[in-house]
Formats: structure tokens, sequence, C-alpha cells
């Protein structure tokens, strides 16, 4: 099939990779000259395993390319994804401005018979309202469905591959046996459903699943005070098939670009109804205070952090990505040095993409994991990358001016620990202090 993805972003960019992998003619179109240069030679602006080696496939086999020129790809394709972004207003709601853009441009484009699919999240009735400014401009016969996307950063290449599930909106008989012949190769899940139930499946999925991390968490946060360990109870849990194992993590939260953005757009589109949805208004606020949690065990084990020198581990809102965006880190980092300390920070992939977004004399970056460890009076791991899962943790205490590791992500085990001399605070566990960490503190 000959296919048009508008918008080479994070969910275009991946969408249209693995579309051309499956044998598709596929044409990646962004306004971004900048962009869609590095990407016509073989440069990716995202970091996400695998991507780059099959953009440098597909696009010598002459089935992936990228340009500037939406009239051009329109015209040569059946199917138009849209993957725009929809970022936050000030008030939650999604901002729709480059999805109207995209409807306006591709319907001006147009020269026969296409399927218009939106892939960007976007709020209830987005599809109609794509569908109605098409017509205004095009007259010919064409159609609107929803194709929403569940794609993790880190791992969007084998999502790609191997969905759970294909959502497919629309009411068009035509439409529907294009998008499932597109999609058969993928997934024998293929739901069809309503223009409207496809969007909310989306908002709802998200929004779900942040609950389930901010449920253990809050979980974790009575486990801190009873003496439990919420490993065990999440591990306890999860073995109900009800319930499952996936998302039952305790840590200091979620971020990104879905989450985050996601639970504050369904909740405006339960206002926007006259609908309180008090239960996706209270995960949002477990999710903001969980962050802080990691002060709290910075104050616990140094009483004050004021002049202090704090290294932080882990920058990315998630192991495997360079995405920064609603990153614990960001609040974390912030708050420190708003508190007076001074913060050694390192990252494998997102040290540019932080430092970008936040930048502060009081932060000195660092260009290795120990480095950051090094004389500093308390470590705080943030995001759990295998280079801080497997190191020496008895080459960090050495390293440390004080053996005070704050475990954000619950990644060490107690019996790692024991063979330490390091106090170790994690999230719903109990505090491990052994003699040897309290005869050096």
């Amino acid at each position: 099939m000959n296919i048009s993805v508008i918008g080479s972003g994070y969910v275009g960019l991946v969408s249209g990779v693995c579309y051309s992998e499956l044998g598709n003619n596929v044409y990646c179109v962004d306004k971004d000259t900048g962009k869609i240069e590095k990407l016509c030679n073989g440069e990716v602006p995202i970091y996400e395993p695998g991507l780059q080696q099959l953009i440098i496939k597909n696009t010598k086999n002459n089935k992936l390319k990228f340009t500037t020129d939406i009239k051009k790809a329109v015209s040569e394709s059946e199917i138009i994804i849209i993957a725009v972004g929809t970022p936050s207003l000030s008030n939650g709601e999604a901002d729709l401005q480059y999805i109207e853009t995209a409807a306006m441009e591709i319907s001006k484009a147009m020269n026969g018979y296409k399927v218009i699919c939106v892939k960007s999240t976007v709020p209830v009735g987005t599809n109609e309202r794509v569908q109605k400014i098409v017509s205004t401009y095009y007259k010919g016969k064409f159609d609107v469905a929803s194709l929403p996307e569940f794609l993790r950063e880190g791992t969007a290449i084998k999502d790609s591959f191997n969905p759970d599930r294909i959502i497919i909106g629309t009411d068009s008989l035509a439409a529907k046996k294009l998008l499932i012949e597109l999609h058969s190769a993928l997934c024998n899940e293929i739901i069809i459903t309503d223009r409207r139930s496809a969007e909310m499946i989306k908002y709802a999925s998200n929004a779900f699943l942040a609950t389930k991390i901010s449920f253990i968490n809050e979980v974790a946060n009575i486990c801190e005070k009873v003496g439990a360990d919420v490993i065990e109870v999440a591990k306890g849990m999860g073995l109900d098939r009800r319930i499952g194992t996936s998302f039952l993590r305790a840590g200091i939260g979620y971020g990104g670009s879905c989450f985050p953005k996601d639970t504050k757009a369904l909740i405006q589109i339960a206002g926007n109804v006259e609908y309180d949805f008090k239960l996706l208004k209270a995960v949002v606020e477990v999710n903001r205070n969980q962050r802080l949690g990691v002060l709290d065990k910075l104050f616990q084990a140094l009483d004050n952090v004021y002049g202090k020198t704090i290294g932080i581990w882990g920058l990315s809102f998630k192991p495997e990505t360079d995405d920064v965006r609603e990153a614990p880190a960001l609040e974390i980092i912030e708050k420190l040095i708003e508190l007076g300390s001074h913060v050694k920070v390192y990252d494998p992939i997102a040290m540019e993409c932080f430092r970008q977004i936040f930048n502060h004399p009081a932060i000195t970056w660092c260009e290795t994991a120990m480095e950051v460890a090094h004389e500093s009076e308390a470590l705080c791991l943030l995001t759990e990358w295998n280079e801080f899962v497997e190191v020496d943790l008895i080459q960090v205490e050495k390293a440390l001016a004080r053996p005070i590791l704050i475990d954000g992500r619950n990644v060490f085990s107690f019996d790692q620990i024991r063979k330490t001399g390091l106090a170790y605070y994690p999230v719903g566990r109990p505090v491990f202090q052994n003699i040897k960490s309290e005869e050096v503190l």
C-alpha cells in the first residue's frame, strides 16, 4: 500500500518506519526542514532502540521517504495517517491546532478516494471534526477513521510488530477493509468500533495504567509506615489473574509525554460534559506528590540538604529513551537546588535533552555514573537504566562521601545491600542500615 504519515515526531516516525518494514511504500511528512534533512541522511532526532537501523534499511530499499511536500505525499497515497502533536493547553485540554492544520492541508492535496486516519491521541469527537474540515475543501469521496496508537517509548518497535490489539474506529466498509488488510499481518485482535469509542479507548487505557501506578505507590507509602515490603505485596497481588503484574512496580511515579498529558485531558473531557472525574484527579495528585518522596528520604538520611552535594542517576522518565518530558528528575533537581543543594547528574542518553529544558550553575554534568557518586553525600537513583542496575555497589560505597543510597525505582535487593556498608532507602520497603553504614554515619 501507499501511505503518508503526517508528522514525524515520535509516533509518526516510528509508525511510518514500521509500516515500511511491512513492505508498504511510506512517505513521512514534516514541516521541519532540518528534521527531514537529518532523516534523509539516516540521522534520527529521537532515541529509540532499533529505529535508525530500520530507517537506513527501508530508505535504501526505497520503501521509506521523508519529505516536506505534503501535496506530493497525499496525492500518491491511499491511506493518510495524521500523527501530529496534541500538546496540553493550560487547562489540561488537548491542543488541536496541529490536527486542524493537517486536515486542511490534506484536503487541499486530495485527488481521489483516501482513508484519513487519526493516530494522534485526540479528544472524543475529533475524527468528526477532521471530517468536517476535509469536506469543506474537498468534495470527493473519502473516509476518516480513528487509529489510536499504543506504543511504549523504549520498546516502540517491538510494540509496533507485536501489538496486543489494533483498534479501528470506522463505520465505513471500504475503510474497514483497507485498514484490516494493512494490519492483518501484525495481530489477530483487530477490534472494529465506532470512532468515538476508539478515541475513548486510548484515553481510558492510559488513564487506567496511570491509576495502577498511583495505586501501588499509595500502597508503598502505607508499607513504609507499617513495615511491609511493597515488592512482596505487589507480587502477591499480581498473581491474581484479575489484577496482573504489569504496572504494579512502586517508585517515584510516572512521567513522559503520554500519561501526564492524557490523564489531564480525560479529566478535562469529563469536565466538558459536566462530570467530575474524582478518581483520576486523585491519580494525578498522587503522582505529583510521589516524586517528592525522594526529598523526604534525603531529609531522613541527612537532616538537611542545604550545602550538600547530591548525586542523581537518571534524567529520562524511563530507561531506553531520551525523553525527559514530565520526568520526575526535573522536579526533584529543581527542588534540591531551591533548597540549596549542589547536584551532580548523569544519564546514559538524556543529558542533552535535559540540559535544553533545565540548566543551572548548581548542576555538575558528569560523564559517568561513578563520577556522580564520587564525593556525593547521597546518591539518588531516579531512572532504572541497566548501567545503574548492574553497578558494583561496593565501589559506589567507596566513592560516596557518605554511604547513602536513595533507590527511587527499587532495583536493588536487600541481599545486594547487605554486602555493602550503604544506608539504603527504597520505596515502600524498610530502610536498610547495617552496622557498617551506621558506624560511618
